[in-house]
């Protein structure tokens, strides 16, 4: 299997990557000691180029595994080269040797790639000093690759191939019989591939040899033609870029009834189809770069396919050795009977001679004859032929036996009547003879033997039944679980909400936090959208969570909740084990724009608005298992997750009806807004929040009202006022607007929200930067609370400003007051034409997100005066409206995908079509119907054994089916574990006895 480049991979690498040259470095990544990644970004166009030393280099689309930490040369790289353009990508000379150049003139860095030995990755400044180096080595010349040292670019040679003068000395002192490839390998930069499909090419065979196949006179300038065939190759290659293919082979495949399957295996890449492979099975790429990305990505799915190979074939061997095992004692046994018998019956039909041979050593015993004089004794009766002495062969004094050489007396007989059924041949064998017992004795003893060796024989035929069919089932299930998680590991699909913390609602809203703050960021830049809901915690290092609201409907209280347990729980609250709550906002409240002077840093967003606060929630969180359903079996699972109502226990036929009634009626009320008297004219609160232009007009017509009843000239209607002692409330159920006034409480806890409340969202607890209103209500007069006269407009505009410049920072006042002297005759109209001219792109944005709102916010309101009515705009057009003034967040990408969420269920059925298993940690609460499940609350435990041991109690689940069990087998461990808060305590039932 190939593994690395060679010289015409490498040329065509290059050319093919010449596209990525302008794209600025995103970020560097380590996957392991040997293998980088480098994410690339020209605006809205992103690669990732992988460098393996001494391998390979390439553009992936595949994801790779990242290390969890860089590595100290990912951070060297990351210092150096982040945000710098690829300038130039180019070979070094003739090697395998590429410069990959960042930056431009003194600010220019180099990655200089090693593909051949070893391999290496340099780092060098713009004169090729080594800053870092992944391998520091010294040379067979002695010189140095090392920090400080200059890399030594010079002395690479720049043919391709030697002169004809060289190529022929080195043939002519090579010895014959050695193959024409090896020999022109070292000399070429071409490759092994190459040499090969050229020297086809012009005729040689393949594999010819020096002196055979080869002759040095004859075929030189068949040779130098082919030679400069591969040049003209490499050539064209350094111009233009080419297809890819990969090579493959079968595979064979044994199954258990004997027939052969066959898999593809890749086992090589070429940019051009090779003559050597042109009958071989192969693969076409419209690139290069998509062939090599194809081959290595997939390399761990091949390896993955050739061990569960491996494991059934070791499996389908041991079953077949069982059998050859029993059929090997069943035939042992049966040759142990038949040789017993047939020895009993030697000794049987020679019994006069047995009996002698067994008196004759007994009586030299009995005479006090030493072994030697026996063995005498034994050599002289032999050699006068005694038929006693000649039988016997050996003395087995040792033992007190003798062997004796016995035939078959009657075989005579047998051959004149060969009718007769009961008498047999025997053959003539040498047996042993215990000399304590008389030649009928030896004779039972070997029958004995042979009914013994019966015996075993039945036995093992009885039992060889079991033995197999329990072999088989082995085998059957270790093939089974072989197929199945390899088949698990390929079907796996990773969800792209599977790098954040994540879970899905017990009313089907998907909920989403960061990991850390450029999570953060990515999260609301990328994946809020309107409509969407920001829940946060007011803790140290709590996550940013966002609930995916795709509908535009208002969130369900119980969704709401258990995403503030979320942020809770992702909090230093599970370190300290305190209890505490969250709040929410809508997706348009949160911004990326800082006031005047001030910077966000990454993670840290500004809210505007009013914020809902949650109810504090417990520290329980729960670790179970979502099963992604074949297509066929989702139906089953419809409405799972929804949204339930107390009546939906008792009447199962309104579902629906109930689900789209509660929809409506679980808006989260707002602060303020507690009259127990007008329920009805208060249900919907946001409503009321969001008719911010209505309730400007409201009072600003009433500050007016007060003016004339007071003989007041002040024609400030742009500055709102706080009313003391007075409530107003609006009735929209009818055609008509109408204002309620109540003395109970002050109209700026109505209108609360329209106080533009800045927040800024940072790691820590959010701390209030700026406010439009002081928090203190003015002194006021009348009934409405008109402002007193003693002021001027002057002293008034002085005091907000005073109030404004209390929370500056340090060096901002001064600042601030040259500012205000340096435009204080410039207006708006001025300030935009300025920012034009500039060409500034902030003030572009926000005059267009200006000009836009007022011309939607104009249309609709001159629709209304038509109609004669005077209303604000709808929840979802004043969302709309909104979002467009505060669309400041960039790199916002396509919407994500979260119709996936039926496809998953934490229930399944033994009918359904399991695919694979997700595993998900959210509150206890949500995850409570699971069919598996443990409860997770803050302890001493560590994750991963935590993780282990909930697999372990789902495994041993009574109604685990096997297919949920080969499922749960598949996920790693690391998977399981990497969304667990923290230091945890487990608990389910029956976990104490799984402990011990």
């Amino acid at each position: 299997m190939k593994t690395r480049f060679d010289t015409f991979d490498l040329v065509c690498s290059i050319t093919e990557l010449q596209r990525l040259i302008g794209m600025r470095v995103n970020q560097i990544y380590d996957i392991d000691n040997r293998t980088y990644l480098i994410r690339l970004q020209k605006s809205e166009e992103k690669c990732v180029l992988l460098l393996e030393s001494g391998n390979r280099f390439h553009s992936t689309a595949f994801e790779w595994p990242k290390n969890t930490a860089p590595s100290g040369f990912s951070m060297k790289m990351r210092k150096h080269l982040k945000n710098k353009r690829l300038e130039s990508l180019k070979q070094i000379g003739s090697h395998r040797i590429v410069d990959f150049q960042f930056g431009s003139g003194e600010a220019a860095y180099h990655i200089i790639l090693e593909v051949y030995d070893r391999g290496n990755i340099i780092l060098t400044d713009h004169e090729l000093t080594i800053l870092n180096i992944l391998r520091p080595h010294t040379d067979a010349d002695k010189i140095k690759f090392a920090v400080k040292q200059k890399y030594p670019i010079d002395r690479i040679q720049t043919e391709t191939m030697p002169s004809l003068e060289i190529i022929k000395q080195k043939l002519e002192s090579t010895k014959v019989g050695e193959p024409l490839k090896k020999i022109l390998n070292p000399l070429l930069e071409f490759g092994a591939a190459l040499i090969d499909h050229v020297l086809l090419k012009t005729g040689f065979e393949i594999g010819c040899k020096l002196g055979k196949n080869f002759k040095i006179e004859s075929d030189m300038d068949k040779l130098m033609s082919a030679l400069k065939l591969a040049d003209e190759i490499l050539m064209n290659a350094k111009k233009q870029s080419i297809h890819g293919y990969i090579i493959q082979k079968k595979e064979s495949k044994p199954t258990q009834n004997g027939e052969e399957n066959f898999i593809m295996a890749n086992i090589d890449f070429h940019p051009e189809l090779l003559e050597q492979y042109k009958n071989q099975p192969h693969k076409k790429f419209e690139t290069f770069d998509s062939a090599v990305d194809e081959y290595f990505s997939t390399m761990e799915d091949q390896k993955l396919d050739l061990k569960a190979l491996q494991q059934e074939r070791d499996a389908l061997k041991k079953l077949e050795n069982v059998k050859k095992d029993h059929d090997h004692r069943l035939l042992d046994l049966e040759k142990i009977q038949t040789v017993d018998k047939d020895k009993a019956e030697l000794i049987t039909r020679n019994q006069n001679l047995v009996d002698n041979a067994i008196f004759a050593i007994q009586s030299a015993l009995a005479n006090q004859l030493s072994w030697p004089d026996i063995q005498t004794l034994l050599q002289e009766a032999q050699s006068q032929n005694d038929p006693v002495a000649t039988a016997i062969k050996q003395l087995k004094l040792e033992t007190n036996h003798i062997s004796l050489y016995l035939t078959d007396p009657y075989s005579e007989f047998d051959n004149s009547d060969s009718n007769n059924d009961e008498i047999h041949e025997l053959k003539p064998m040498i047996i042993d003879i215990d000399l304590a017992h008389s030649a009928y004795a030896n004779a039972t003893k070997y029958y004995d033997k042979k009914r013994s060796a019966a015996k075993k024989q039945q036995k093992t035929i009885e039992s060889q039944g079991k033995a197999l069919k329990s072999a088989e089932r082995k085998t059957k299930q270790t093939l089974k679980e072989v197929q199945s998680i390899n088949s698990i590991n390929k079907a796996r699909k990773v969800y792209w909400f599977e790098k954040f913390y994540w879970f899905i609602t017990s009313e089907n809203y998907l909920v989403i936090g960061g990991r850390d703050q450029q999570q953060n960021e990515l999260i609301v830049k990328r994946y809020l959208r309107t409509g969407d809901i920001y829940v946060h915690a007011d803790l140290t290092g709590a996550s940013s969570i966002v609930i995916k609201n795709p509908t535009g409907n208002p969130v369900p209280p119980k969704t709401l909740a258990e995403a503030g347990t979320m942020a809770v729980a992702y909090s230093v609250a599970w370190e300290a084990k305190v209890i505490a709550g969250a709040w929410w906002v809508n997706s348009e409240q949160v911004s990326k724009t800082a006031p005047t002077g001030e910077y966000l840093t990454t993670g840290s967003f500004m809210i505007r608005g009013k914020k809902n606060y949650l109810p504090p929630c417990q520290l329980i969180m729960g670790l179970g298992f979502l099963f992604r359903l074949e297509d066929s079996s989702i139906e089953r699972h419809k409405d799972e997750r929804r949204v339930r109502t107390l009546e939906d226990d008792d009447e199962d036929n309104n579902e629906k009806e109930k689900n789209e009634t509660t929809l409506e009626d679980s808006e989260i009320p707002l602060e303020g807004d507690s009259d127990d008297d007008d329920d009805e004219e208060n249900k919907n609160t946001n409503d009321i929040e969001e008719s911010k232009e209505m309730l400007d007009t409201i009072v600003e017509s009433k500050i007016e009202e007060g003016d004339e009843k007071d003989d007041d000239d002040d024609d400030d209607d742009d500055d709102k006022q706080n009313f003391p002692d007075t409530q107003i409330k609006i009735d929209i159920s009818g055609s008509n607007v109408k204002l309620l006034v109540d003395n109970k409480k002050p109209l700026n806890e109505l209108i609360d929200s329209n106080n533009d409340e800045v927040i800024y969202l940072g790691d820590d607890k959010p701390v209030a930067i700026t406010q439009r209103k002081s928090s203190k209500p003015e002194k006021s007069s009348g009934k409405l609370g008109i402002k007193s006269k003693g002021k001027s407009d002057a002293e008034q505009e002085l005091s907000q400003s005073n109030k404004v410049m209390v929370g500056l920072k340090r060096g901002q006042k001064s600042r601030l007051k040259k500012m205000k002297e340096k435009y204080k005759d410039q207006d708006e109209e001025d300030r935009r034409l300025l920012m034009e001219v500039l060409k500034s792109d902030g003030a572009a944005k926000e005059d267009k997100r200006k000009n836009r709102s007022k011309l939607v916010q104009g249309q609709k309101q001159q629709n209304k005066r038509k109609k004669g009515v005077t209303v604000n705009n709808t929840a979802a057009e004043q969302r709309q409206i909104i979002n467009m003034e505060n669309n400041d967040i960039d790199d916002v990408g396509p919407a994500p995908e979260i119709d996936m969420l039926d496809h998953l269920t934490g229930k399944p059925l033994d009918e359904d079509e399991l695919l694979f298993a997700v595993p998900v940690v959210a509150p206890y609460s949500t995850i409570l119907n699971y069919k598996f499940k443990v409860k997770l609350m803050p302890g001493t435990g560590k994750r991963g054994k935590a993780a282990k041991t909930a697999v372990a109690v789902f495994l041993r689940d009574k109604l685990i089916t096997s297919r949920e069990k080969d499922l749960l087998k598949a996920v790693k461990d690391e998977s399981i574990a990497r969304n667990i808060p923290g230091k945890v305590k487990i608990s389910a039932p029956q976990i104490q006895k799984l402990k011990k």
